[in-house]
């Protein structure tokens, strides 16, 4: 027995620092297997500008309002229609048996025929034409800037699921490499615990800690599956090798006044209802004028053949000025005046509340791209100071000094840094783009895409010179034609039918003042 005792003594002793050596070589082995899921460069990677540009040319909400954009356009050819003539013809004909008394010279059958063509043309009609146009043209301005709203939100909802499958990845990374240091952080407290270096307790606790790794792993594979397929959504394809974008967003505003400044100028929800604004004041003059007085000029041919045995054929030619004074309609009229200025006061205060509702987003998105950029250094200090009590924690487990809860709180406490880090990383670029499109600077154009811009004022121009046709361009109907569910995704890179509006745009940036100034 007395020989027995050193010998165990001694295998311990020269198995304990084998075992601590393993369990210190932990960390090491899951370093370089996280490092081997890190995937390697791919030929086809896709960087989030590549995405924007993806998002932009086929994104199905933003083609259907680029559709309305150009319904709405057509509402400036119907206002234009009040000054063009209109055309109209008109033809009969008609079988007669003509009975009289017996052996009159007026008894037979007849075929009288007539023919008449009229012109009309609008020469004042209270003003409404004008103001029709003004009103119409005032909705298509509104439009447009609807139509950029939504390009902006269509961008940073692709921006943000790009962030969101790069966060999502790299935390699955972090989450598979913990499941590994922990599973042999088990296995060495299981060969300590055979040597009874370590107590059942302590195992349980590895064990404990190595389950709720599994769990934590498979909550973030979950989390990425839904952000991939936010992604599919919004950009139209499979995220496929997407780069770590960098964390500086070219044009931002240096302060919050300034970006308070440059959003006053240039928000699309501002500009869209100071538009709506002047629509909605065009169209109470434009219903004021039916109270006015109206004159046409009217030219009519008409030509009439067998009218009687006597007349052969007639032909009249004639041109008529008409006027028309309203005096009273029942009321119906001044109804509707009174609605359109109701209408055109709600616009107003709709101004005022756009106004309000601007300055508060941006306020709001640049608080919060402040508070990214303090979280994103502080994250940095704590991943540096967690990984360096780690090392710490762990050499002075070895010489007895620290428990393996010890080394497993300190994983845990550096393993959560670093999940910090990746979510804030996320925070920090999509507040950086929730900034521009609070301010109306996150469009293709304002942003420099590589890709034709969508030009909205070549479809007004053609619908302005229009005064006939029902066809829409080849391009629109594709569109059309080419919309609904897809069965496969597209490939990343593929490019869109470029239509043939589409063209490189100059936007106007106007001034706009206050509309009680």
């Amino acid at each position: 027995m007395s020989h027995d005792t050193p010998v165990k003594g001694l295998c311990a002793r020269s198995i304990r620092p084998a075992v601590r050596r393993a369990a210190g070589c932990a960390g090491a082995v899951a370093l370089c297997l996280a490092l081997a899921l890190v995937p390697v460069a791919r030929a086809k990677a896709e960087s989030l500008r590549d995405a924007l540009i993806s998002a932009y040319q086929s994104n199905p909400g933003l083609d259907a309002e680029r559709a309305r954009l150009r319904a709405t356009d057509e509402d400036v050819s119907r206002a234009q229609s009040g000054y063009r003539p209109t055309i109209n013809g008109q033809a009969s004909l008609t079988s007669e048996d003509l009975t009289s008394r017996p052996g009159s010279a007026n008894d037979g059958h007849s075929r009288p025929t007539n023919w008449e063509i009229s012109v009309r043309q609008p020469v004042f009609d209270g003003f409404r034409t004008p103001n029709a146009v003004s009103a119409a043209e005032a909705a298509v301005r509104a439009g447009q800037a609807q139509l950029g709203s939504r390009e902006t939100s269509t961008l940073l909802e692709a921006a943000t699921a790009y962030m969101d499958v790069v966060r999502d990845k790299a935390i699955v990374r972090l989450r598979e490499a913990n499941v590994g240091v922990l599973s042999r952080e088990l296995h060495a407290a299981n060969a300590r615990r055979a040597v009874k270096e370590v107590t059942v307790t302590d195992v349980a606790q590895a064990r404990a800690r190595r389950a709720r790794a599994d769990s934590a792993s498979d909550l973030a594979k979950a989390n990425l599956k839904i952000s991939r397929a936010g992604f599919l959504r919004v950009v139209g394809h499979e995220p496929d090798g997407l780069m770590e974008p960098s964390l500086s967003v070219h044009g931002l505003p240096s302060s919050l006044d300034e970006a308070h400044a440059i959003a006053r100028q240039e928000s699309p929800r501002l500009i869209a209802a100071i538009f709506e604004e002047q629509s909605a004041k065009h169209s109470v003059d434009q219903v004021w004028g039916e109270l006015l007085p109206q004159i046409d000029l009217e030219a009519n041919y008409s030509q009439a053949r067998e009218i009687s045995p006597a007349i052969d054929q007639r032909n009249t030619a004639s041109i008529t000025g008409r006027l028309r004074i309203p005096f009273y309609q029942g009321g119906e009229v001044h109804a509707r005046v009174r609605k359109a200025k109701h209408t055109h006061v709600s616009r107003l205060q709709e101004v005022e509340q756009a106004r309000a509702d601007v300055e508060a987003g941006v306020t709001s998105a640049w608080s919060r791209l402040m508070a990214a950029r303090a979280q994103m250094e502080s994250d940095k200090v704590q991943v540096s100071a967690a990984r360096m009590a780690l090392k710490g924690v762990r050499e002075e487990e070895k010489v007895g000094q620290r428990t393996l809860l010890d080394v497993l709180n300190a994983e845990q406490e550096l393993l959560d840094a670093q999940v910090s880090l990746a979510r804030t990383r996320r925070d920090l670029v999509v507040a950086s783009y929730a900034v521009l499109a609070s301010i109306g600077r996150l469009t293709a154009q304002a942003i420099a895409l590589a890709t034709d811009i969508y030009q909205p004022e070549a479809h007004l121009e053609e619908v302005r010179r229009a005064w006939a046709g029902v066809t829409i361009t080849q391009a629109e109907h594709s569109e059309a034609t080419a919309a609904g569910p897809k069965v496969e995704a597209a490939a990343p890179g593929r490019d869109k039918v470029a239509e043939p509006e589409k063209v490189v745009r100059k936007p106007v940036r106007p001034r706009f003042r206050s509309s009680f100034d």
